[in-house]
């Protein structure tokens, strides 16, 4: 499995395309069977998954109940815009125009691999993002993290 990390600027090209940086490809593993689901993400920006990934994540997702309100809102929000894409001779993926418009990526992109997932998000997107980062992270990672460590160490 993948244990993705880095922060990387591309630019897309008029089409929508994206030439995917070298040392995330590495990451990837073999180069020639590279092929991402992309849909949208939480925020403005969108996820790419690896093709396993993206099938484990909806092998999770598929044991909602349909017949429940919210459990049926989460599958139609999960998968809002899910494509398929693959990556060209070129090391290039080619973005649908709609998921482009919804993220407002228009030339200069972040691609914020982490985990199993990459983020792909407008240049200024992603500045937003960074800058609203909260002062009292330390206090928030020690409540969601804290008691992970504590475990561990007993």
């Amino acid at each position: 499995m993948y244990q993705l990390t880095g922060e990387f600027e591309c630019k897309a090209d008029s089409k929508g395309r994206i030439r995917l940086p070298s040392s995330l490809i590495r990451q990837l593993g073999e180069k020639n069977s590279l092929h991402f689901t992309i849909n949208r993400g939480f925020e403005r920006h969108l996820m790419m998954y690896p093709q396993d990934v993206w099938e484990k994540k909806t092998t999770e997702i598929n044991q909602l109940n349909i017949y429940d309100t919210k459990e049926r809102q989460a599958m139609r929000y999960f998968y809002r815009g899910a494509s398929s894409v693959g990556m060209d001779s070129a090391d290039r993926i080619l973005i649908p125009k709609s998921l482009m418009e919804y993220a407002g990526i228009e030339k200069e992109v972040v691609l914020f691999a982490y985990h199993q997932q990459i983020e792909i998000w407008s240049k200024g997107g992603y500045q937003i993002m960074l800058n609203e980062e909260p002062e009292e992270f330390a206090t928030i990672a020690h409540g969601v993290l804290g008691s992970q460590v504590s475990d561990k160490n007993e």
